[in-house]
């Protein structure tokens, strides 16, 4: 990827038109994470879960002079103790010619006008331990929360514990 000496960046929300880029994307966020065959998601389920009647996530795009190089997804969540919404930050990824150009600190940037122009309280994502790009966080001022172990519920387990319900179902 040939770079300008002073790249421009674009930002903006992705529509339904970017299913493509937004799976080719995620994908690569896989590859990088050493994970390249656990992405299992289609263009027709990020269609559906991402700009049908209810959306369940959203997602900005990143460009180096008009190309495609990064984006960041990401849902709503809420804080009991603020008391207000919150950010959710899924998945953020630069691809490896465009790390180190202003692309990260960007969507980062625009992440948190985000929040700020919904109200909302803060930003929560996690990082992998490895990940170089924590050093990158806490250059922005985002602290690792040392303090919280994350946990995940899923496949067996997950169903395990519905098993479990005794609820009416409301």
């Amino acid at each position: 990827m040939g770079q300008a000496v002073n790249p421009v960046i674009t930002i903006r929300l992705a529509t339904v038109d970017d299913c493509a880029l937004l799976l080719e994307l995620i994908r690569g966020l896989a590859t990088y994470e050493n994970a390249p065959d656990a992405v299992v998601a289609t263009e027709d389920d990020l269609r559906r879960h991402g700009f049908g009647p209810k959306p369940k996530f959203e997602a900005i795009l990143a460009f180096l002079d008009g190309e495609p190089v990064g984006m960041a997804l990401f849902f709503a969540n809420f804080s009991t103790w603020l008391g207000s919404p919150g950010m959710y930050l899924e998945d953020i990824y630069v691809i490896e010619a465009a790390r180190g150009l202003g692309v990260g600190r960007a969507l980062m940037a625009r992440l948190a006008a985000i929040a700020l122009e919904r109200g909302w309280g803060r930003i929560d994502f996690a990082a992998l331990d490895w990940n170089p790009a924590r050093r990158f966080y806490q250059r922005l001022g985002i602290a690792p929360l040392a303090e919280w172990v994350p946990y995940r519920a899923e496949g067996e387990a997950l169903r395990r514990l519905a098993a479990e319900d005794r609820s009416d179902g409301a």
